[in-house]
C-alpha cells in the first residue's frame, strides 16, 4: 500500500511516501517557516522527485493530535484537501503512537512526550512486544510529577522520545529516577511513523476526520478564566 503521510504536530514538519513500512521518500524541514508555507511544497517536491502522481497513492495519513493546535489544524486541513482532490481515503493517527514506532527496542517502556507547557506533557505509554507496538495507556495530558509517580508501577525504564524528551529526562534525572532518551536522529516526530501507524488504523472519508487536541487551546483557556473572574 502506497501511503502519503504528513506530520506537522510540532515545530518541525515532514512528509513521506511509503510502500507499507518502507520509505520511498521523506522530506523533513525545521526551518522556522510556518507549516502552511512548507507542507504542500514538500509533498509536490516528493511526488516530482519520485515520478509518482496522486493517482498512484492508495491512501493519505496525517498526525491528528495531540500537539500544536496550529500545526495540527494545518496538517489535517492539508491532508483533507489532498484526499478530497485526489479522491483518496484518509487516516488520522495518534501523534504519540506514530512517534513510538521509531523505538524498536525491547525491555523498555516507550514514553513519547510532547511539551504541553505548564509542566505538562502530552503522553501515552507503549511497549514493543515481539515486534508489535502495544499501547499501555490512552493519549493524555499529564504533569511531569504524575508521570514520575506512574513510573514506579513498571519494572522497566522509561524510554523518552519526542520534542519533550529532554525536558522529561532531565526531570526524572533531577529526581533520581533512571530513564533513557532517544538519540537525536530518531527523537522527533516523523511522517514515516505516521505512515506505519496508519497501517493498523482506519481509513475513512476525509470529512469524518477530526483533530484530537486533548485539551483547550491556551487562548480558549485564558478566555474561560477571564469569564470566571468576571462572574
Amino acid at each position: 500500500m502506497k501511503i502519503l503521510a504528513i506530520e506537522s504536530s510540532a515545530k518541525a514538519a515532514s512528509a513521506a511516501i511509503c510502500e507499507d513500512t518502507k520509505i520511498i521518500a521523506q522530506y523533513y524541514q525545521a526551518s522556522g517557516l510556518t507549516h502552511s508555507r512548507t507542507l504542500l511544497p514538500m509533498v509536490q517536491d516528493m511526488l516530482k522527485g519520485t515520478g509518482l502522481k496522486m493517482e498512484d497513492i492508495d491512501g493519505i495519513a496525517v498526525a491528528a493530535g495531540p500537539g500544536s493546535f496550529t500545526g495540527i489544524r494545518i496538517g489535517v486541513a492539508a491532508a483533507k484537501g489532498l484526499a478530497w482532490g485526489a479522491d483518496k481515503p484518509l487516516c488520522g493517527v495518534s501523534t504519540l503512537a506514530a512517534m513510538s514506532h521509531a523505538c524498536g527496542e525491547t525491555g523498555v517502556i516507550i514514553c513519547p512526550v510532547m511539551d504541553a507547557r505548564r509542566s505538562q506533557v502530552y503522553n501515552a505509554l507503549f511497549e514493543n512486544r515481539d515486534g508489535v507496538l502495544c499501547r499501555l495507556t490512552p493519549d493524555r495530558a499529564i504533569s511531569l510529577e504524575a508521570l514520575l509517580s506512574e513510573e514506579g508501577s513498571f519494572e522497566k525504564p522509561f524510554f523518552f522520545i519526542g520534542d519533550g524528551a529532554v525536558l522529561s529526562y532531565d526531570y526524572f534525572s533531577q529526581n533520581g529516577v533512571y530513564a533513557r532518551i532517544a538519540g537525536e536522529n530518531i527523537r522527533l516526530q516523523s511522517a514515516w511513523g505516521v505512515a506505519v501507524e496508519s497501517l493498523s488504523g482506519k481509513f475513512c472519508d476525509p470529512g469524518e476526520l477530526t483533530p484530537n487536541y486533548l485539551r483547550l487551546s491556551q487562548a480558549e483557556r485564558e478566555r474561560l478564566e477571564k469569564l470566571k473572574k468576571e462572574k
